[in-house]
């Protein structure tokens, strides 16, 4: 049994930030969209930036034994996919802490996005993509790799130094 956690969360996002500014990958990220293609900012909140791209943060849960398969995958395989398919990646994480006993792993990662329908564009044809299909039958011929997948989209405050 996984324990309920919810400051690694808080981590995450509070590091984005300092480790994606000093990061070359940022460095070489595309801008943010233009005000012509760029959607609004959600209206519950006017601390929302204007004109920012839409990141996501996944966590997946490995299975018992799998996590260094699911890492195989994603630098073999998974990263270039969601490049081809216009998402922007931004980092990679896993707990420093060892998983639970009887659990596999965590990943930790975020993409970002021009929109939520780009987005939504790139999920789709990442999830019918050919090579992807292949690249994931072969890497789970001897079991599923992931458990459970989190999912958050988000968008940057006005005052984020990371949009």
């Amino acid at each position: 049994m996984r324990p309920v956690v919810s400051a690694p969360c808080a981590v995450v996002l509070s590091a984005i930030a300092g480790l994606v500014t000093a990061s070359a990958a940022y460095a070489q990220a595309p801008a943010a969209p233009s005000a012509s293609t760029a959607p609004a900012p959600p209206a519950y909140s006017s601390s929302f930036a204007r004109d920012a791209r839409v990141f996501e943060l996944r966590t997946y849960y490995a299975n018992p034994g799998k996590l260094e398969a699911l890492n195989t995958r994603f630098r073999e395989h998974t990263n270039a996919l969601f490049q081809k398919h216009g998402m922007t990646l931004v980092a990679y994480w896993m707990p420093v802490a060892p998983p639970a006993e009887g659990t596999g792993g965590t990943l930790i990662y975020v993409l970002a996005y021009p929109s939520v329908d780009a987005r939504e564009a790139a999920w789709k044809a990442f999830g019918s993509d050919p090579d992807w299909i292949a690249a994931r039958d072969a890497s789970e011929k001897d079991g599923k790799l992931v458990a459970k997948v989190d999912s958050v989209l988000m968008a940057p405050t006005d005052y984020s130094p990371l949009k």
